[in-house]
């Protein structure tokens, strides 16, 4: 690497700097949040494997999004969890780098599987007659495909920026996992171009598809209204709150990070904000669309049937 090599062989991760016996006790409350979050979502993805009645491309979609946040949640909640109960928070360089790069490639694609999503619902409530020849299963696999794809492309990029950064020190990262800026912050050069990709990144990934997610609402609420029967209206209500409660959480706290002007107290903000996305955010996803959702109900239903027999 040159001039730019980096002295720093391992960082440490402050987390939270609380006292020992609350951090025993916030040990055992997000172990459980964790563990109830990895049994949500893994029941939607068995669900939707299993029961043929959900082989559609919502529910396809909906899969995918379960095992971002399984993801996403054991890329970097499993290192939260064990600083909490150990004096040696740290983290080697490249341990974290790579940590930087899943968390990076698994939020890049969850924000595009939410526009494809929204894009799926859009199709099916306004031009229901072309659903099926619109929605195919190929444009499907296609729309995951991009996803995924972009979603690692994009996370690429950030990190090889990031590294060619040099970091002679000091090692300390504010921060409970190696997110993006807490990392930044450490770096002993300019970091403008880093900082440039990240608002760019932040505009064409988080406010222009919002844009479009906003507008295919809006498309979609036109749609509703014209509905006659009241059963249908409600039907399709109940489907998209559920996915706009979901789109709601995830560009709105990640607008919040990373394009809300820095302040004195960003960093404790951020940590908060991202232990929300990792925890309770993957937990709410399944619960949202388990609860507000007749058909992943009865699948349940269904399966716990078929299990008694």
């Amino acid at each position: 690497m040159g001039g730019n090599q980096s002295w720093v062989t391992e960082f440490v991760l402050l987390g939270f700097q609380l006292s020992s016996e609350t951090e025993v006790l916030l040990f055992w409350v997000l172990s459980l949040l964790y563990t109830f979050s990895l049994l949500a979502n893994g029941m939607i993805f068995a669900l939707i494997c299993l029961d043929q009645r959900l082989h559609t491309p919502m529910y396809f979609f909906l899969s995918h999004l379960a095992i971002i946040d399984v993801s996403y949640a054991s890329n970097n909640v499993p290192t939260m969890l064990s600083n909490l109960v150990t004096q040696n928070r740290a983290i080697s360089f490249v341990s974290c780098i790579m940590q930087t790069f899943l968390y990076l490639a698994f939020a890049h694609t969850e924000c595009l599987i939410l526009v494809a999503m929204s894009y799926d619902r859009y199709v099916a409530i306004c031009h229901p007659l072309q659903y099926t020849i619109i929605m195919s299963w190929s444009v499907c696999t296609v729309l995951a495909t991009t996803s995924w794809s972009c979603g690692f492309v994009l996370a690429l990029i950030h990190v090889l920026l990031l590294l060619r950064l040099p970091f002679c020190g000091p090692q300390k990262i504010n921060h409970f996992f190696c997110e993006l800026l807490s990392v930044l912050r450490l770096a002993c050069a300019d970091t403008w171009l880093n900082k440039v990709v990240i608002i760019t990144d932040s505009v064409f990934l988080l406010l222009w598809p919002l844009c479009l997610v906003l507008v295919s609402y809006i498309h979609i609420l036109l749609a509703i209204l014209k509905i006659q029967s009241g059963e249908g209206r409600r039907k399709a209500f109940s489907t998209c709150s559920s996915h706009l409660c979901v789109v709601g959480l995830f560009f709105g706290f990640a607008m919040v990070v990373y394009m809300v002007p820095d302040s004195n107290q960003r960093e404790e903000k951020e940590k908060i904000l991202a232990l929300f996305y990792n925890l309770f955010n993957p937990l709410l996803n399944p619960l949202i669309y388990s609860l507000r959702n007749a058909q992943v109900k009865e699948a349940f239903c269904r399966a716990l049937q078929v299990r008694s027999r």
